[in-house]
């Protein structure tokens, strides 16, 4: 029971990471049609860029984040919304996700020639002990993760339900032709989600590097597994993205511990041809798709 209890908290602190991405992929399919294939080297090039600016300005892991979060805002949402989106979305879905795939590889193999092919590693930003409870270990770290990453959740939450913004932003994702109608600046909404999934994803690199190093080819299984939890939660459904990347986190757990680190991913694929097969709508996604 100790270590169901040690995997479960472990799955959760992962999970939140995955809840993380796959929100962002959520947020950009219902505002603006966009399906990101490179989200998991949206995971993986802000730790890079911090320990970029921790190696040349000797700052610490705070501080690196700090000027690393509007150098990623600027990158993974003003750039990439503005040179590759914007360009390709009036043609479709097709060439947009061929694109963000050989964008995935362009960061992939950047990382990999400019930076290191070796994993490097990446610092707590609290101390990595343990404390017991009962007579299971919960890392401190882990706490830290999910409170952190629960934390961001519960404000996007408040931001997107509460705030005038964020309902303009659930308008434009609901139907965006009648948000412009309304006088919504559509594009100024769909923007700012790029944005959003700019800080989910930098926010998530602070937070799941230290467990997966440093390294250039992260984002292959992060971003898999992300995508499959959005799609398992529902991908027209922020909340089924959320629900998806927590399932995803302590399913990967289990599975490492009572089948095989070989096979880690294999059961959140097999739930994701289940749901596919018999619900492909996701678990909590809406039947009827949105037009765009």
């Amino acid at each position: 029971m100790e270590n169901l209890l040690q995997l479960v908290v472990s799955g959760l602190a992962t999970g939140s990471i995955f809840a993380l991405a796959a929100m962002g992929f959520a947020l950009l399919w219902q505002t603006s049609g966009t399906i990101n294939f490179a989200q998991g080297e949206f995971l993986v090039l802000p730790a890079f860029i911090m320990l970029a600016i921790m190696k040349a300005l000797h700052l610490s892991l705070f501080g690196a984040f700090l000027l690393a979060l509007p150098i990623s805002l600027f990158i993974l949402g003003v750039v990439f919304k503005r040179l590759l989106v914007d360009p390709l979305i009036e043609h479709g879905i097709l060439p947009l996700v061929i694109s963000t795939i050989a964008l995935s590889v362009l960061i992939r193999e950047g990382i990999k020639t400019f930076y290191s092919a070796e994993a490097q590693p990446f610092p707590y930003l609290v101390p990595n002990r343990v404390i017991n409870v009962g007579s299971a270990v919960i890392s401190i770290a882990d706490i830290f993760t999910l409170g952190v990453a629960i934390m961001l959740i519960v404000l996007l939450h408040f931001f997107l339900s509460r705030t005038f913004t964020g309902r303009c932003m659930q308008a434009t994702a609901q139907d965006p032709e009648t948000a412009r109608i309304l006088g919504i600046n559509v594009d100024r909404m769909v923007m700012y989600t790029f944005l959003i999934n700019a800080l989910l994803v930098t926010v998530g690199a602070l937070l799941v590097t230290p467990t997966y190093l440093a390294k250039f080819d992260n984002g292959v299984s992060l971003g898999l597994i992300a995508f499959i939890a959005a799609i398992v939660g529902g991908f027209n459904q922020v909340r089924g993205a959320l629900i998806g990347g927590f399932l995803m986190g302590v399913l990967v757990n289990l599975s490492a511990f009572y089948w095989s680190t070989q096979y880690r991913e294999a059961l959140p694929l097999i739930l994701l041809i289940l749901v596919i097969l018999f619900r492909p709508q996701g678990l909590f996604g809406r039947s009827v798709e949105r037009q765009i």
